[in-house]
């Protein structure tokens, strides 16, 4: 007997990481390649998802919708640099260089109501962004939410300013539609994070399946 399957997706399907070539800034991915010559019939051939290493890291979870103690961010919701700083303090944690952040906006429980779940967004703003990425110099940034940041954009000029700002002119990649019910559930803020995404050569995004492994609170002496 013999069972055999095929695959054919969207690559930003269901929880998946955002490569660097994923958007760009005037016609340039990160570390300056255009894509008027790198990207061809097959893809990429700089910057495609298939150069990520696995990620094994310390994670982050911020619960912002619990920071503002509602189940979920209101539709349209930008996360704030302020609200980085509340939610921190709040879980008693501080990000070090090298973090995987993770924000929980709660948009996750519409997730079985694909149009709802789409509809007006919360997400993360430009101002928070830069502020995981520059001075908290953490490595990756994802949430809950369709697309990471909300809508509309901030800037006439630029209609995803957070993805152009963090793949393309930070080399920040970007974890989207991440389910972090049950780590809001058991106050799982901190974790080891372990996730490998598929290696799929030129494509500017995989399937990932994230772990998120509790750390054991250290022994006290007495």
């Amino acid at each position: 007997s013999y069972s055999g399957s095929a695959i054919s997706m969207y690559s930003h399907t269901g929880t998946h990481i955002d490569a660097l070539s994923h958007f760009g800034l005037n016609g340039k991915i990160w570390n300056g390649f255009p894509a008027a010559k790198y990207l061809g019939d097959r893809g990429w051939q700089r910057g495609g998802v298939e150069k990520f290493p696995p990620i094994v890291a310390r994670g982050v979870m911020l619960d912002i919708a619990a920071l503002h103690q509602q189940a979920m961010l209101p539709d349209g919701y930008r996360i704030t640099k302020d609200d980085i700083l509340a939610s921190l303090a709040r879980q008693r944690l501080q990000l070090q260089p090298g973090d995987v952040v993770l924000l929980r906006t709660g948009r996750m429980q519409r997730y079985e109501r694909a149009a709802a779940y789409m509809d007006s967004p919360p997400g993360l703003g430009l101002e928070a962004a830069k502020y995981l990425a520059e001075d908290a110099g953490v490595m990756v940034v994802g949430a809950d939410n369709l697309s990471l940041e909300a809508f509309p954009s901030e800037l006439d000029s630029d209609y995803v300013p957070v993805h152009t700002y963090l793949l393309a002119q930070r080399g920040v990649p970007i974890i989207e539609l991440a389910y972090l019910e049950e780590l809001a559930k058991d106050r799982v803020y901190e974790f080891a994070f372990i996730a490998a995404g598929l290696r799929l050569r030129g494509a500017d995004a995989a399937p990932l399946r994230p772990i998120a492994i509790p750390l054991l609170p250290q022994s006290k002496e007495h």
